[in-house]
């Protein structure tokens, strides 16, 4: 969830900012009004109510000697779902810096489709790993020989590159037979913080 709506939900978490907000939808007021409404002190609800405006649920504005305070409609309007799909677009913004990451790291590596070096960084290698793991068919069974002659064409150094890629769960192995190991759609990023 993202930090302002994590904000916004603890601010909710409150019963006397509940009850200053109950009171706003009904009118616009001051904070001497709703001190004397809600038998507060006038610094409590000052208190509360600057963190109702740092929320985002509140505005204030000022009318002669009194400073206003009315409820963000716009804001209070929304529904949960709304909420929902707020947080699947920063998840979705996430997924794309992702993405332009593994892209930006692909095109450093990689030049006319042959790896020019292996990276040291571990999420690098991981990218570079799973860009060659391309070329190996999910359900098939492969011999060393095979596996090597695959990798070697990205790299001359297909040894280093073929126990990384058991290391890093890429490719399983068992007697010399290698195939590819399940569930590989995860993104290194989820596997690595950057």
């Amino acid at each position: 969830m993202n930090v302002e709506n994590v904000k916004l939900f603890k601010c909710l978490g409150d019963k006397s900012r509940l009850s200053i907000l109950s009171n706003l939808i009904n009118e616009p007021m001051y904070v001497e009004l709703l001190a004397e409404r809600l038998n507060l002190t006038p610094s409590t609800v000052s208190f509360h109510l600057k963190k109702l405006e740092e929320a985002g649920l509140v505005h204030s504005k000022k009318e002669q000697y009194y400073m206003i305070y009315e409820i963000d409609e716009q804001l209070l309007n929304m529904s949960l779902m709304d909420f929902v799909h707020q947080e699947n677009s920063e998840e979705k913004k996430q997924r794309e810096r992702e993405e332009e990451y593994r892209n930006k790291v692909i095109n450093s590596f990689f030049q006319y489709g042959k790896l020019k070096s292996i990276p040291v960084q571990r999420k690098k290698a991981r990218i570079v790993y799973e860009e060659i793991l391309k070329a190996f068919e999910p359900n098939r069974k492969y011999t060393e020989r095979e596996v090597n002659i695959i990798i070697a064409d990205y790299h001359d150094d297909f040894c280093t590159i073929r126990r990384d890629m058991i290391s890093e769960n890429l490719l399983e192995r068992e007697s010399n037979i290698y195939w590819v190991k399940g569930n590989n759609n995860k993104s290194p990023l989820q596997y690595y913080l950057l």
